[in-house]
Order: structure tokens, then C-alpha cells, then sequence
């Protein structure tokens, strides 16, 4: 079943970065600071850093909608 809906790569430059989206929300919520993680996780480009941090999760919603 399909945890959450990520970006599969960056929407600026192509970088694949659903590997590091679970280990980005782990740390964030543990209470991490976001600049932190994200230099942890090697995403130095802005693009990069923007389509992770402006993610939001619609899989709940979209569930809902879901043919019996």
C-alpha cells in the first residue's frame, strides 16, 4: 500500500528525492531543525530543498474518494 505520495525528483532539476522524503519527516517531526536535516540529507540546491519542505501529504484525502 502506498505510504505517502512524495515528489519522485525534483520539479527544477531532476534529482531523485522520494528516498529521503521518510527520513526527512522522521527527523522534522523528533523536532530537528529543518536546515539541519536537510543538509544532512545532501540537498544543498534551493529547488531541491523547496520541493521537499512544500510538500503536503494528500493521500488521506485521496483515499477517501477510493472506488469499493
Amino acid at each position: 500500500m502506498i505510504k505517502t505520495l512524495c515528489p519522485i525528483r525534483c520539479f527544477s532539476c531532476g534529482k531523485p528525492i522520494a528516498h529521503l522524503f521518510e527520513q526527512y519527516k522522521e527527523k522534522v517531526s523528533k523536532g530537528e531543525e529543518v536546515k539541519k536535516v536537510l543538509d544532512d540529507l545532501g540537498l544543498e540546491r534551493y529547488c531541491c530543498r523547496s520541493a521537499m519542505m512544500s510538500h503536503i501529504e494528500l493521500i488521506d484525502m485521496i483515499m477517501q474518494f477510493k472506488k469499493s
